[in-house]
């Protein structure tokens, strides 16, 4: 098997494509052969030890990817040789194949592609738990996302829109605008322009926003929590722009309004059922065409470490893909 392989902390130019024998399979375990898998802002840092969880070293990143199953372990029910599958594997995509836990396997609806499938569990399942779970929502409220044109952000513009919410997409140009139109945006802030907290008092009519989605963190909390709601919801999701922000108490004293984390993979693990309902939810929309991932740019395997450098320089919007042959 080939696989982009981590052996030491840093950046995307550390990773070595190599030739590695293939893993045994343990129980409850299946092969997959990797047709796609999705580049993920997490996947930058877990190569630098810089994410929740440490996998030993050598390993290759990449969350999650979508292909078919060659080989079946002991005790696997509910899927065969041949099934194409999304997994959600939490590292070691980016490879040709991948040996991965049943619990950790999806069907691929008939109509999804290899690319839609590797492009779904993280930014879908981030953003689905964030709203769904964790936000309080009511159909009509106004919803922010800040980093709105990235990942996770179109995907909540996406179910955010599809949910009954009035969404506002700040982004930093006029055309990622247009794409977080696309998606269902209705509002827009062009933070490379104006200043976020004075443009949503704008657009609501001085309320500010009743629920806010930042994947950014940094500069863009701070705005946000400025332009916050009375009883409003901020949803703490990522730290995009490196700078992990403080929250003033007083400001959430002034609004009454609640910070919130989003910790989907925790979450997903200490609820499976409950993560598995939002899956089969997500997937049906998919199925029904209400659901498409936004790829904006493909990398054949050997060139992940630009397909990563894509993502961190923002030249994306909505996914990044890495194709394997």
């Amino acid at each position: 098997m080939r696989a982009l392989i981590s052996e030491t902390p840093g950046g995307p130019e550390s990773l070595k494509l190599m030739e590695l024998p293939s893993t045994p399979l343990g129980k409850g375990q299946v092969r997959v052969a990797v047709k796609a898998a999705g580049v993920n802002f997490p996947d930058t840092l877990i190569i630098a030890d810089k994410y929740q969880f440490k996998p030993p070293r050598p390993f290759a990143p990449g969350h999650e990817i979508a292909g078919d199953i060659t080989e079946v372990g002991e005790g696997v029910s509910g899927y065969k040789k041949g099934d194409r599958v999304i997994g959600m594997i939490g590292h070691g995509g980016y490879a040709s194949e991948a040996v991965v836990d049943q619990a950790q396997l999806l069907p691929m609806p008939p109509n999804m592609s290899y690319e839609d499938g590797s492009a779904f569990t993280m930014t879908y399942g981030t953003s689905y738990y964030a709203l769904k779970q964790r936000s309080s929502y009511k159909p009509g409220e106004t919803l922010l996302v800040t980093g709105a044109s990235g990942g996770v952000g179109l995907t909540a513009v996406e179910l955010g829109a599809l949910m009954g919410l009035k969404v506002i997409a700040a982004v930093g140009s006029d055309e990622k605008m247009e794409i977080c139109r696309q998606y269902g945006a209705t509002m827009f802030v062009n933070y490379a322009k104006e200043k976020m907290r004075d443009k949503v008092k704008d657009l609501t009519g001085g309320k500010g926003a009743d629920i806010i989605y930042d994947a950014v963190g940094g500069d863009a909390f701070d705005e946000a929590i400025r332009c916050i709601a009375w009883y409003g919801r901020l949803l703490v999701v990522g730290f995009a722009a490196g700078r992990i922000p403080s929250l003033p108490a007083n400001l959430a004293l002034l609004k009454s309004c609640d910070v919130r984390g989003v910790f989907y993979g925790a979450w997903r693990a200490r609820e499976p059922v409950e993560a598995r309902k939002n899956f089969d939810e997500l997937l049906k929309w998919y199925g029904e065409g209400k659901l498409k991932p936004h790829i904006s740019m493909r990398f054949p395997l050997e060139k992940g470490a630009e397909a990563m450098n894509a993502l961190l320089s923002r030249k994306a919007t909505g996914k990044v893909v890495l194709t394997v042959a």
